[in-house]
């Protein structure tokens, strides 16, 4: 396995979205401005294009870039100069893209669409890592804000940009909010939780300090501190290492709520062990990229 293999997505959920994604487009008759192209537009040596960045930014996407041209015409060759999770500078080549003419054009806006998005989401995520690790060792994690039928390319573009993902869906950790336990308590819900689905890890929402104490006590395996100032928090994380002492795997405490880049490098600093984000997958502009033909 290459270094930077962890970073694609699954190739089935990449091979499922451009599918998606080339029905979209070509469905019901297909391209029909590229016909009017001449027949020779359809040979193996006819077309040659290049992906240049147009701005500075980290790159995500590159397996559906390759899956885009694939799924049209399997004679289309694609050469990267850079591979998944680099950092690139405007003017700088990204990948060369060879074959029929008719081909690359069919796939170009596809494959843009899907470069410039996922890049865009690694850029942003880069930006609130380098911010959280100039003031303290705090990770940067998703959410599940992403937009649907997306997570898995989503969540891989946010590992290209040097963050780490939160739960994939609900199926992976319980997640214990205000909403689910009524008139139960943090304590009875962590014990039913772990008689129900246990080796299942539990992670349970704090608005206040003491929820915070009462979670960690309880023994969650991890808090996520909700909404609160830096000053909270940093009681929460002062409070959480006197409970649990010298203990070799603590209660992981999280940040959540609102982060923005400007208050990011504040709350790493309080010494909590991640940070997660909404808006580096709901919010991320999209990174200019562009398609040079010739």
């Amino acid at each position: 396995m290459n270094d930077s293999d962890w970073l694609n997505p699954p190739s089935v959920a990449v091979d499922a979205a451009v599918t998606r994604a080339l029905e979209e487009d070509l469905l019901p008759l297909g391209d029909l401005t590229s016909t009017l192209l001449p027949a020779s537009a359809a040979e193996p040596g006819s077309g040659e294009a290049r992906f240049v960045a147009r701005e500075v930014g980290r790159i995500a996407g590159t397996a559906c870039v390759g899956a885009t041209f694939a799924q049209i015409d399997d004679r289309i060759e694609l050469q990267w100069s850079i591979s998944e999770g680099a950092a690139v500078e405007p003017g700088e080549l990204l990948a060369t893209v060879r074959g029929p003419m008719r081909g690359i054009l069919t796939g170009e806006r596809t494959a843009l669409n899907f470069l410039g998005h996922l890049s865009g989401v690694a850029t942003l995520t880069s930006k609130y890592v380098a911010a959280a690790s100039a003031a303290g060792s705090a990770g940067i994690w998703d959410t599940r804000k992403t937009i649907p039928g997306l997570r898995s390319l989503a969540k891989a573009a946010v590992r290209a940009g040097g963050g780490r993902n939160h739960r994939g869906n609900l199926s992976d950790w319980m997640l214990i909010k205000d909403n689910h336990l009524g008139s139960t308590g943090i304590t009875a819900a962590v014990e039913l939780a772990r008689d129900r689905w246990p080796a299942r890890t539990v992670h349970v929402e704090c608005d206040t300090f003491d929820q915070c104490v009462e979670a960690v006590n309880a023994g969650a395996d991890a808090v996520l501190l909700d909404n609160m100032t830096t000053a909270e928090v940093t009681c929460c994380v002062e409070a959480a290492a006197a409970i649990q002492g010298d203990l070799r795997r603590r209660t992981l405490l999280e940040v959540s709520g609102g982060v923005t880049l400007e208050t990011v490098a504040g709350y790493s600093a309080t010494g909590v062990d991640q940070i997660s984000v909404g808006a580096i997958t709901n919010s991320a502009p999209v990174l200019d990229i562009g398609l040079d033909l010739g």
